[in-house]
């Protein structure tokens, strides 16, 4: 089925509402070239192998870029993101290990000349803004075309917000900005804790826990028993509802589980 005009929309953020897709795709090529050498380097985060080695290979086309690496997890999102210095992260937001949202605000604490597009499938304005409070520059949604794709990565290498036209609702990205600041939530976790009620959500032994990221099982017992007061939580079930709510874990994503995981 042939898309109407207005679902083929570059996005909020191109003014120029009457020029097509290919145009504006050729004017972003031409100023990416005249980018920091020609190229912008951009790091991939997606825990689907599939799709991210597609991705690769599709970005990779075009001269004005280059892919510098692609990870599955969130982890090695921040890992490789402080290793190479790119200039984009697009980044998943349902990753295993530490999901998309929390791997944002590290990458953007650490490395601040790092621009972080988020690329995903969920189209709700909860996760949407969540994203933004953790410092994504932008939110492009999975079904979008190569074309829309290579405008936001031109966009928010060049420091401007970008939001895929689905997402508009009518709605300027300044709108949404405002939104994310005002709306912003006195987390009781600090980012440790969610991290470690991420894994123990996806059903990390305390000992794999430790083992991920690098502490002693005391220490993960103890960020446990914290997060436990701090949540008012009576048992797993509560932690594993609260990090769904909170968007932490998804449900229906199977990738997100590892097969050598067992129960704590």
């Amino acid at each position: 089925m042939r898309r109407s005009p207005a679902s083929e929309g570059a996005g909020v953020a191109d003014v120029n509402e009457h020029a097509g897709y290919e145009e504006r795709a050729r004017r972003a090529l031409e100023t990416m070239r005249g980018v920091r050498g020609g190229r912008i380097r951009v790091l991939l985060a997606d825990d689907h192998q599939l799709l991210r080695q597609a991705m690769r290979v599709m970005l990779e086309m075009h001269e004005s870029i280059e892919v510098v690496a692609d990870v599955s997890d969130g982890r090695e999102a921040v890992q490789m993101t402080a290793r190479l210095a790119p200039d984009v992260v697009l980044m998943d937001l349902a990753m295993p290990v530490l999901n998309g949202i929390e791997a944002t605000a590290q990458i953007v604490k650490q490395n601040p000349r790092t621009k972080v597009l988020v690329l995903t499938s969920y189209m709700d304005d909860q996760r949407m803004l969540s994203a933004l409070r953790a410092g994504a520059h932008g939110y492009v949604v999975k079904r979008s075309d190569v074309n829309e794709l290579l405008l936001a990565i031109q966009a928010v290498n060049l420091g401007n917000p970008y939001f895929s036209q689905s997402l508009a609702h009518g709605r300027s990205p300044v709108e949404y900005l405002l939104q994310a600041q005002r709306d912003k939530p006195t987390d009781a976790l600090s980012s440790r804790e969610r991290e470690v009620l991420q894994l123990v959500a996806e059903g990390y032994t305390n000992q794999a826990i430790a083992d991920r990221l690098v502490l002693s099982v005391k220490t993960v017992e103890a960020h446990k028993a914290h997060i436990m007061v701090k949540l008012r939580a009576q048992n797993k079930t509560d932690l594993i509802r609260y990090a769904i709510r909170q968007g932490i874990i998804s449900l229906g994503d199977d990738d997100q589980f590892d097969s050598h995981q067992t129960a704590p």
